[in-house]
């Protein structure tokens, strides 16, 4: 829970410092003498206002986004600058003072590079939730984790909105790609639950893998839970998605009652309750790295 009170914390300072600029911008507008901005017509002009704000905040020099990253100094960094060794968003930069935003996708030598501390946290995602970083598709669990850290992370793969378990967000493009990698990736274990008993012959099948429109379909690990209904399936893959055991089971005739991420390879729930977020510890983010 120190955790937890820690992180909201964070976003309770950072909230206060947006909250003060913001009324200091609103004032510069037209207002009712009370300090409030008028409604109806001048609605678009708040909305404007508040956009240039947000734009201006997230604003930093590229020497300094260069510098923060670890590369190099400020003034090496302007030398590189200044030679084209830097691209922002695919484009050669080589203007002094050039400003660039946190989500601008920045390369040195070829190399994409981040000003942010790498940062890791585990979630035990509900239900009702989608994983997604938009903020029109409802409750997200972007929204679950927005006291975990002020650094910009995101959720690797994916898990349905009516979908349980396990969700790593980070910053570490390295670690995204352990498991985007099509050929190693990163193992995920599913607790599965079905609407009726898996049948042997079925069972023998996804263990062996077999042919969905042409495309063979195989997964790492399946077995049946000690002590559980034959209706509730361990089954272990490396898809950043979970739509393959949907597949899957659509195919051979069963309905998905619940699919639940237990583990994501050495990561567990262990003292993770529902709803609730972690960040890794340095032994937990080592294991990652190394597989």
């Amino acid at each position: 829970m120190s955790r937890h009170q820690g992180a909201n914390g964070n976003g309770k300072s950072s909230g206060g410092r947006q909250g003060k600029s913001a009324k200091a911008k609103s004032g510069r507008g037209r207002n009712n003498g009370k300090g409030k901005t008028l409604a109806g017509g001048n609605a678009p002009l708040k909305a404007h206002i508040n956009a240039k704000k947000t734009s201006n905040a997230d604003d930093i020099r590229l020497n300094k986004y260069i510098a923060n990253s670890g590369v190099c100094s400020r003034r090496d960094a302007d030398m590189h600058i200044a030679v084209g060794s830097v691209t922002v968003n695919g484009k050669v930069i080589t203007e002094m003072g050039y400003k660039v935003k946190l989500s601008d996708e920045v390369r040195f030598d070829g190399a994409r590079i981040n000003p942010e501390k790498k940062t890791y946290v585990l979630l035990n995602k509900p239900k009702g939730f989608a994983t997604t970083t938009s903020e029109h598709k409802g409750r997200t669990v972007m929204d679950l984790v927005a006291n975990a850290t002020t650094v910009r992370i995101k959720p690797i793969g994916r898990l349905g909105r009516n979908s349980l378990g396990l969700l790593l967000f980070t910053n570490d493009d390295k670690i995204v790609q352990k498991f985007t990698n099509s050929k190693n990736g990163v193992p995920r274990l599913f607790e599965v639950e079905l609407d009726k008993n898996l049948k042997y012959e079925d069972f023998k099948k996804i263990q062996e893998g077999f042919k969905i429109a042409g495309k063979t379909i195989q997964v790492e690990e399946i077995s049946y839970v000690d002590g559980a209904p034959k209706s509730i399936i361990g089954i272990k893959i490396k898809n950043t998605g979970n739509s393959i055991l949907h597949t899957i089971f659509d195919e051979l005739g069963y309905d998905i009652v619940k699919l639940d991420c237990v583990a994501i390879a050495h990561l567990t729930k262990k003292d993770l309750p529902r709803g609730h977020w972690k960040h890794l510890t340095l032994q937990e983010i080592n294991n990652l790295k190394m597989l």
